[in-house]
C-alpha cells in the first residue's frame, strides 16, 4: 500500500510540476483547495435522505461525479503531504491508534457519541 500511494503522490507531483503550479501549492492555498473540493463532494448529497444518497452512489452518472470529487480532496492531501514532507499512509495508521485509544470497542461500539461522552 504504501507503495501505492507514494506512486500516486509521485504522479499528481509530476502533473503540477509539468504546469509550473508549485509556485501556487502554499499550504495556505492546498489547504483551501482541499477545503473547497471537500465541499463540493458534500454537495454531491446535499439535501437528500440516507436513501436518496444510497441511489446516488449506485447510479452511474452520479458515482462517477462523487469519485471525481473525491480524488480531488486525495489529490490536494497529497499534495500537502507531500509539501510538509508526510508519510501520508504512516500518519493515517497513527491517527488509527489514537482514534482506538479514544474510541475503545468495549465503551463505543455500536454508539454515535464523541470520546469525551462515552
Amino acid at each position: 500500500m504504501k507503495n501505492d500511494w507514494k506512486s500516486l503522490r509521485d504522479e499528481i507531483v509530476a502533473f503540477r510540476d509539468a504546469r509550473d503550479w508549485k509556485q501556487f501549492h502554499t499550504p495556505k492555498n492546498l489547504v483551501a483547495g482541499l477545503a473547497i473540493e471537500a465541499a463540493e463532494l458534500q454537495e454531491q448529497f446535499l439535501w437528500c435522505t440516507d436513501a436518496e444518497c444510497e441511489a446516488r452512489i449506485r447510479d452511474r452518472k452520479r458515482r462517477k461525479a462523487i469519485a471525481q470529487e473525491l480524488a480531488d480532496v486525495v489529490n490536494y492531501a497529497l499534495l500537502l503531504a507531500n509539501h510538509m514532507d508526510l508519510d501520508l499512509p504512516a500518519e493515517v495508521r497513527k491517527k488509527i491508534r489514537v482514534n482506538a485509544r479514544k474510541y475503545p470497542v468495549r465503551k463505543s461500539k455500536g454508539l454515535a457519541k464523541k470520546y469525551t461522552e462515552l
